[in-house]
């Protein structure tokens, strides 16, 4: 046998399981710096929806339902008089969070819960929100709110946003929580970096789908899954 066709049969034998390992590497990487999300292994993570009911969620039923395997906040023929939240039973300190989510109607804005509480004696609830929806010049998809506490957004990527956004489609929100850091993911491209200075604010919380009021809506969610960090 001459030696390059020695050399061949080596480098054939071994590439497959070179870049098999370089990608398992890749998908244990829970999240990144960058522009781009890694690889998701989705074997690591916990459904929160079953797809059939609302087990293990708490909220206003008339304002959120199960249909074809997704869940229905708001309403296609009524306007929304207050913000709505389906707020988890169980609650999250650090993890990873992946939602998919769509916008039907008149209105224009949702949103996901992280580390939240409700207030007592209202609809409302305090905490992170990664933002869904849109504005006259703009959108705030992927943005990172505080509802009802600095009421204001802590982070956001106005321009990448635009780009990644799928009007009227399915939108997949990516949210990776651990200690101070909280990264947010929009189809894949990162909106949010953000790293909390007030030592006050609270690290654990329910998790929450939100209908924001206002004209007739309905905010589809589905594939609700997450991985404790």
């Amino acid at each position: 046998m001459t030696d390059w066709l020695a050399t061949a049969i080596v480098i054939t034998t071994f590439l497959p399981s070179t870049l098999l390992i370089a990608k398992k590497s890749r998908a244990a990487n829970p999240g990144e710096t960058g522009n781009q999300a890694a690889a998701v292994d989705s074997t690591e993570f916990k459904s929160l929806f079953d797809g059939e009911t609302l087990r293990g969620w708490e909220g206003d039923k008339k304002w959120f339902t199960v249909r074809d395997k997704t869940i229905v906040a708001g309403s296609a023929t009524e306007a929304i008089p207050h913000n709505y939240f389906l707020c988890s039973e169980k609650t999250y300190r650090d993890f990873e969070l992946i939602v998919e989510a769509k916008l039907v109607g008149k209105g224009d804005n949702a949103g996901v819960q992280f580390r939240t509480k409700r207030i007592p004696n209202d609809t409302e609830v305090i905490g992170y929100q990664a933002d869904i929806g849109f504005f006259a010049n703009g959108t705030c998809w992927g943005a990172l709110y505080d509802e009802s506490r600095r009421r204001k957004f802590l982070a956001e990527d106005q321009e990448k946003a635009q780009k990644a956004v799928k009007r009227g489609q399915w939108n997949e929100l990516r949210i990776v929580a651990k200690g101070d850091h909280i990264q947010i993911f929009l189809n894949g491209v990162q909106t949010v970096d953000y790293t909390e200075q007030d030592p006050e604010i609270e690290k654990d919380g329910v998790i929450a789908l939100q209908v924001h009021a206002g004209p007739q809506l309905e905010a589809i969610y589905r594939n609700v899954r997450i991985r404790e960090l």
